[in-house]
């Protein structure tokens, strides 16, 4: 029996932000960091044995923290030449129990959003169309200007994930793979065999991994139920049941929300911190 563990990263400053994200290289957040460590928290009776993430700093962030509570040291392994030569380990890779394997690929990066990229997301709404953005963002096949579509990613992460991590944990392994929104509703789309139509409302929310267990040659979610009720999070407009309405009551009401989970989410670090600082003392 072993686990295979999809962790979303951690807010980043450009989720703060409001703006299409993507392939740029933005990292977390304070909330973000708060959030991994929450994650942390939750993984705390699973030990890890391989992991796999994205090219993307905010994924690398992610797992670096859940790393680091576990007392473990991720150690990238890397597929150039000269990277593969001189960053070896003197055990080849017979590593330690503190230590494990990091891969890492761009073929499970963040769907790219071509031309939306840096854009807030009001802002795409007032040149393109709410109704456009909106088919942008939560369509299967439709691609954004120059951007993918969620296809494509499944396209791509997909065959990774068949041909890199399921073999891990097919050894038994316990895996962890630290990535993004749409890389990893791919993978859970494969996985869970979600019909094209419901899965680009697939929520995955931060601090919450998505916990499968490998028995008997097949994944069996562990206390987990998807959730296909995905927000936009526009400040102004939202979708309801067809239509858009003007939502500023909505969007204080998602302030306060926010406001609260920042503070349950400060409060639950510190106490991981001093959990931490107290283990250093004795």
């Amino acid at each position: 029996m072993s686990y295979l563990i999809l962790v979303r990263h951690g807010e980043s400053r450009w989720n703060l932000a409001n703006k299409f994200t993507g392939w740029v290289d933005v990292p977390l957040s304070e909330i973000g960091v708060h959030e991994a460590l929450i994650t942390a928290e939750r993984l705390n009776n699973i030990n890890l044995d391989v992991a796999f993430t994205s090219k993307l700093i905010r994924a690398h962030e992610t797992l670096g923290l859940i790393l680091a509570h576990q007392q473990k040291t991720g150690i990238f392994l890397h597929t150039s030449k000269r990277r593969n030569i001189w960053s070896k380990h003197s055990k080849g890779v017979d590593f330690d129990e503190t230590e494990l394997p990091i891969y890492s690929s761009d073929k499970i990066n963040e769907r790219y959003y071509g031309a939306l990229q840096g854009l807030n997301k009001d802002d795409a709404r007032l040149k393109w169309g709410k109704e456009k953005v909106f088919q942008w963002r939560r369509s299967y096949d439709i691609r954004p200007p120059s951007g993918e579509s969620l296809k494509d990613v499944v396209k791509r992460a997909v065959p990774y994930f068949q041909k890199h991590i399921m073999p891990e944990v097919r050894r038994h392994k316990n895996v962890i793979v630290a990535a993004h929104g749409n890389s990893l509703r791919a993978i859970i789309k494969y996985i869970d065999n979600i019909s094209d139509e419901d899965i680009p409302h697939l929520e995955l929310q931060t601090g919450k991994p998505i916990i499968y267990e490998y028995d008997g040659g097949q994944l069996h979610k562990l206390n987990h139920v998807h959730s296909f009720d995905r927000p936009i999070h526009w400040k102004e407009l939202k979708r309801e049941e067809g239509g858009y309405l003007n939502a500023k009551a909505t969007s204080n009401e998602e302030k306060t929300v926010k406001k609260q989970n920042t503070k349950t989410t400060t409060k639950k670090t510190k106490q991981i911190t001093r959990r931490s600082l107290s283990g250093l003392k004795k």
